[in-house]
């Protein structure tokens, strides 16, 4: 059987509810504001907690086929790692070109043209 249990799937709940209420209300690192913010984190929280055990390793308490501490260090990478990431984009959509166009001299036929 390939899938996970219910109770695996609410374990993994509650660990990415933890950790997205701990980011978005407890130490307020936050991109976005309101309830769509809070699901989002939920959501991006359950999938590093779901990712957590393949990519860190299977160690120290297990509670229903997931470990716990792989498990709450996958959910905090994923989160802060996304509003991180929105930060950036954010940044990055409203910083000024770094150099201005230089202002060109308009050449007349009456004004003898300077050498640079």
């Amino acid at each position: 059987m390939l899938g996970m249990s219910l109770l695996s799937f609410l374990v993994l709940s509650l660990i990415g509810a933890v950790v997205a209420v701990a980011y978005h209300d407890v130490i307020r690192y936050r991109f976005l504001e309101g309830n769509d913010a809070r699901f989002g984190k939920l959501i991006v929280g359950w999938l590093g907690a779901w990712l957590g055990s393949p990519v860190l390793g299977h160690w120290l308490w297990k509670v229903e086929n997931v470990y716990v501490v792989p498990a709450i260090l996958g959910a905090v990478a994923a989160i802060h790692l996304t509003v991180l990431a929105g930060k950036a984009l954010a940044k990055l959509a409203t910083m000024q070109p770094a150099m201005t166009e230089q202002k060109k001299e308009e050449i007349r036929p009456g004004k003898p043209a300077v050498a640079a």
